[in-house]
C-alpha cells in the first residue's frame, strides 16, 4: 500500500521541482490521506521543533482544548514569526495543492500536542464539520511531524476512502463511539495506523475518518497542522472561533490577508 512504504531516515518523497510522484497524488485522490516523507529537512526540524516548543511554554495555557486529550492552539502564524514560516511554506502549499486539484488558501493553523504519559485518545472524527465553510470542495490539512511519532506517541490512524461522507454532523472526538454511531457502516473499514518520523507529513482530506492514539512516551508529541480550504470558500454563518471576531455575513468569500495564499503554484503543478 502506497501510504505504508518504508524508508531510511532522511529519505523524502518531494522531488526537485516541489512536487509528489503521481502514485502519491492517486493514492491520496483514492484513500482521502496519503503520507509524504522528507517535507522537511533535519535543518529545519530542529529549527521549528525549538520554535514550538518555546511557543508551547508561553502559550499552553491558552489551550482550546480542555478536556485533556491533547493542546490546541490556533493562528500560531500570526503570533510567531519562525512558524509562521512554516505554516507559509511554498512547498507544502503546492504539495496540497498538487494533492487537491484545484487552488487554495490558508483556513487556519495550529499546534497539537500530547503532551508525556497522556494516556487519553483523540477519537475518530471528520474535521470539515466543525468549520463555517460553504460552496467549497474537499479541504485537506497538512500534518506535519516535528518529532519522531510511532504509534506509542499518539500518531493517527485513518479509515480510508471515507473522503466520500458527507452530510454528518460535527463529532465529538472525546466519545469514541460518536462518528459510529452516525454512520455504522465505518466501524467495519479496515484502519490504517500511520508513524511518522521527524519532518515527514500526512496529507488529509476534511471529511476522512481519523483518530490520534495516546502519547504514552515520556517525549511530547509535537505536530504542526496547516489547514488549507478551496481558495472559492465563502462563510456560511455559523460560529467558529476563527470567523467569530471578523464580523462576516454569511455567503462572505473567505480571502484577504486573514486567509492568504502565501505560496505561487508551480508551472508543474496539475489541476485535474
Amino acid at each position: 500500500m502506497t501510504w505504508m512504504t518504508t524508508g531510511q531516515s532522511g529519505s523524502s518523497d518531494v522531488g526537485a521541482d516541489g512536487q509528489v510522484p503521481d502514485e502519491l497524488v492517486a493514492a491520496y485522490r483514492e484513500h482521502g490521506f496519503v503520507r509524504v516523507r522528507g517535507v522537511l529537512g533535519a535543518d529545519q526540524v530542529e529549527r521549528f521543533r525549538t520554535s514550538a516548543e518555546a511557543y508551547l511554554t508561553a502559550h499552553r495555557a491558552e489551550s482550546l482544548e480542555k478536556q485533556g486529550a491533547f493542546t490546541q492552539l490556533v493562528n500560531v502564524w500570526q503570533r510567531d514569526d519562525s512558524l509562521r514560516a512554516l505554516t507559509f511554506d511554498s512547498r507544502l502549499g503546492r504539495i496540497a495543492e498538487q494533492l487537491a486539484g484545484f487552488p487554495l488558501r490558508l483556513w487556519h493553523d495550529q499546534m497539537l500536542v500530547k503532551e508525556p504519559h497522556n494516556d487519553v485518545a483523540t477519537e475518530f472524527h471528520q474535521d470539515r464539520p466543525y468549520w463555517p465553510h460553504a460552496g467549497d470542495r474537499l479541504p485537506l490539512s497538512a500534518w506535519i511531524a516535528l518529532v519522531d511519532v510511532p504509534p506509542e506517541r499518539g500518531c493517527m490512524t485513518f479509515l480510508p476512502g471515507t473522503q466520500d461522507r458527507t452530510g454528518l454532523r460535527p463529532q465529538d472526538l472525546h466519545h469514541e463511539e460518536d462518528l459510529f454511531g452516525l454512520d455504522p457502516s465505518l466501524r467495519w473499514i479496515p484502519r490504517i495506523t500511520v508513524p511518522l518520523r521527524a519532518g515527514d507529513c500526512t496529507f488529509h482530506s476534511g471529511y476522512t475518518g481519523h483518530m490520534a492514539l495516546p502519547n504514552r512516551t515520556d517525549l511530547a508529541r509535537l505536530a504542526h497542522v496547516i489547514i488549507y480550504m478551496d481558495e472559492a470558500t465563502t462563510y456560511s454563518g455559523t460560529e467558529h472561533i476563527v470567523t467569530d471576531p471578523l464580523g462576516l455575513a454569511a455567503g462572505d468569500r473567505l480571502d484577504g490577508d486573514t486567509f492568504p495564499r502565501p505560496w505561487s503554484t508551480s508551472p508543474g503543478t496539475k489541476f485535474y
